[in-house]
């Protein structure tokens, strides 16, 4: 064949990007008035530029960029191009370091790490340094080491080397000028702290759950009996208004007060009580302070005014007003609820208590507004 009958190099148009469906039917999916022999627009005015790909983004400045959809599969391991604990929402600030103390720092072991000039030697980065130093990231995309704990909890970023910039200056490692020891430092230096609080969400069993969870059913069980031992002793007294504390509750005294003797008097009788109370406890439960009498007649108190309560419902009630003064000349207001029960007997129950600056009915009354 000669050159004149061959086929000149074919233009492609714009439909020569598009292929044909054939599904067996005649109908073309172009529109009624369009039709494969007509053409579209004029190829000649078509661009000539080549088709340009758009940019292929990496995933996982797709994911970390966007708060509202974080996922810690896609966090940067790289220490040099990774985000800064900071720069997350603060809501999701914990679930990263958790994620990151879950893949441990970036430690790569290659086989020719890249080397660079200091001074008139070419130095590089040496492996081996990770095990000397476990808190050690290194960066392979800049060449450059970083502290794993201080980039997880140094919020203050009291050594933006280690932290943001990276350190690569290999010729002062080792040594008493070492820069790795002197970015360590004291025992009460940020890198310290941060070290302990990794360690601590690292281990496990270090958690304060998993601590709690050790705690024997034994120890458990004493302490629920020293606490049973104080709420009946605190019941008895209440009940018959008696004192709760004596003039000399020292334990050299030979009457410490009707509160501690009456604790006595329960592990005389049991010898379980005898092991768990008293000096037999941990000096910081033993459940016998003033503060935890008080605590608990508080509860005692709050569950009897729900007890009146419930039994006045919503019938109608007066209130009895008194006056008395107490061991100390304090003037106190006392509360009484008059009122019909359900069987339709009149009942009258104690309610409270109040201190008042005198007695007057208008300081009764703006007391018993202010309360109730």
């Amino acid at each position: 064949m000669s050159d004149h009958n061959r086929n000149p190099k074919r233009t492609k148009n714009f439909l020569s990007f598009f292929k044909k469906k054939n599904d067996g039917s005649s109908s073309s999916t172009l529109p009624s008035s369009t039709s494969l022999s007509t053409p579209i627009c004029d190829e000649q005015n078509l661009p000539e530029s080549p088709i340009v790909e758009p940019p292929i983004e990496r995933v996982e400045s797709q994911r970390v960029d966007d708060d509202h959809d974080f996922n810690i599969n896609y966090l940067e391991r790289d220490p040099r191009l990774r985000r800064l604990i900071c720069k997350y929402p603060v809501n999701e600030q914990d679930n990263v370091r958790r994620a990151y103390i879950l893949l441990g720092p970036c430690q790569p072991e290659l086989e020719d790490y890249p080397s660079h000039l200091e001074g008139r030697d070419f130095r590089r980065f040496n492996k081996e340094w990770f095990g000397q130093f476990t808190w050690l990231e290194y960066s392979v995309a800049k060449n450059k080491v970083f502290c794993f704990p201080c980039f997880l909890f140094d919020m203050n970023q009291s050594h933006p080397t280690f932290i943001v910039d990276g350190y690569q200056k290999w010729k002062i490692i080792g040594g008493n000028q070492c820069a790795f020891q002197h970015h360590v430092g004291k025992l009460n230096s940020p890198h310290h702290l941060a070290m302990q609080k990794w360690i601590s969400l690292k281990n496990p069993s270090l958690h304060i759950e998993k601590v709690v969870d050790k705690q024997s059913k034994q120890q458990v069980m004493d302490n629920r009996l020293r606490l049973t031992t104080t709420i009946e002793s605190i019941r008895y007294l209440a009940n018959q208004a008696l004192a709760f504390r004596g003039h000399d509750e020292s334990v050299d005294s030979s009457n410490r007060g009707n509160f501690i003797e009456i604790v006595k008097s329960f592990a005389r009788m049991n010898i379980e009580v005898e092991t768990v109370v008293l000096d037999k406890a941990p000096q910081n439960a033993q459940y016998i302070s003033n503060d935890i009498q008080k605590q608990i007649l508080h509860i005692f108190a709050t569950k009897v005014r729900k007890t009146i309560c419930r039994e006045l419902g919503k019938n109608k009630f007066c209130i009895l007003v008194d006056e008395s003064l107490d061991e100390s000349g304090k003037e106190q207001m006392a509360i009484i609820l008059r009122f019909v029960d359900c069987d339709g007997f009149i009942r009258e129950r104690f309610f409270d208590i109040v201190s008042v600056a005198d007695t007057n009915a208008l300081t009764l009354k703006n007391e018993i507004c202010k309360h109730y």
